[in-house]
């Protein structure tokens, strides 16, 4: 691949990177559309169900009869179905541009192979690979939704420089720092759903929802198995969409879903649950029962831990990961590890 092309690429990566957290469960994507050695259009995925990015680039450029001798940068293969928009590989036979190059095949079995297809009957050249790890680590979500059949699982919490996730009264604030509080509220903006024990619900109260940030609340999760929890949590305020797991009854309210997933609830259980309702990515957080269930299981993707200088001496212990971490950050006193599940 030329530096050209990937210098291209790398601006669709950074144009589909401004979808994060509005497009599930489609993937981020991003178009850039090349005439000579300038850039004629651009579009990125804005929203699920909007128009994607290849019909947005397409539409930004002025003059359209310049389409015909351009090359097209894409991170994803076009796709060849109708869902809630036409097919893309087909816009681009309509505008007859010259050649297509793609980062990623798509592996949903309803594009796989087909949008290439179709540009490569209609005779445009097709050029796939370049920057492809870069694009499916960026739609990892995606992808894991796709060939896992489950939702991408981060895995999140904050201990103690001894080790400990909360005191033996389950009380935890603060553990972390400012900056690492923030940093979470961007993380929760960018996921679908977000999970709890009965434990973190009771003795923490959390809302769950994103604050000091500007994104959408994640729907929120709440294990709950005897339905043991009183009514006037935050979790059950019934102001953002939310799901209590349980084994006694399913009822739904406004913004209230109980769902009766039976005895003897598995992690497995849960995550299949959330994939019927396409929900493509679940941010775990707590308590260290329910994570080290997640962890066990090896129903996990990512895990982001912070350590705080507090020290409780005694306590919850905070989860235990076999392995070595694959990045460490410091965010203002705390230190940030991220894992990611090998």
């Amino acid at each position: 691949m030329s530096e050209k092309d990937q210098h291209y690429m790398r601006r669709a990566l950074e144009l589909a990177e401004l979808g994060r957290g509005n497009v599930s469960p489609n993937p981020m994507v991003g178009c850039v559309i090349v005439q000579g050695e300038v850039i004629i259009g651009e579009g990125f995925h804005q929203l699920f169900g909007g128009p994607h990015a290849e019909v947005l680039a397409v539409n930004s450029v002025e003059n359209q009869e310049l389409l015909k001798d351009a090359t097209v940068y894409v991170t994803l293969e076009p796709c060849a179905h109708w869902g809630k928009t036409p097919p893309c590989a087909d816009l681009l036979v309509d505008k007859e541009v010259k050649k297509v190059i793609i980062a990623a095949v798509d592996s949903n079995p309803s594009v796989g192979g087909k949008g290439i297809e179709i540009l490569k009957n209609a005779g445009i050249e097709v050029e796939t690979g370049v920057l492809k790890q870069e694009a499916l680590w960026q739609n990892r979500r995606f992808f894991t939704q796709i060939e896992k059949q489950r939702p991408y699982v981060i895995l999140k919490w904050a201990q103690t420089s001894d080790g400990f996730v909360a005191r033996e009264d389950f009380s935890s604030k603060w553990i972390s720092g400012i900056q690492s509080r923030q940093l979470v509220h961007k993380w929760r903006a960018e996921e679908d759903a977000i999970l709890v024990g009965k434990n973190t619900a009771l003795y923490d109260n959390p809302s769950l929802n994103v604050r000091n940030w500007v994104g959408k609340n994640p729907i929120r999760i709440v294990i709950d198995s005897k339905l043991e929890l009183p009514e006037n949590l935050h979790l059950f305020d019934q102001s953002i969409s939310t799901i209590c797991i349980n084994s006694k009854k399913s009822e739904m309210k406004e913004n209230l879903d109980f769902v009766n997933l039976g005895d003897n609830i598995s992690i497995s259980d849960i995550l299949n649950e959330l994939q019927k309702r396409q929900i493509q990515s679940l941010i775990v957080e707590g308590g260290s029962k329910v994570l080290s269930g997640f962890i066990e299981s090896g129903l996990w993707d990512e895990a982001r831990v912070f350590t705080g200088k507090a020290k409780f001496e005694t306590g919850i212990p905070a989860p235990q990961l076999n392995q070595n971490p694959s990045e460490s950050l410091q965010i203002g006193d705390d230190n940030l590890t991220i894992y990611h599940h090998v």
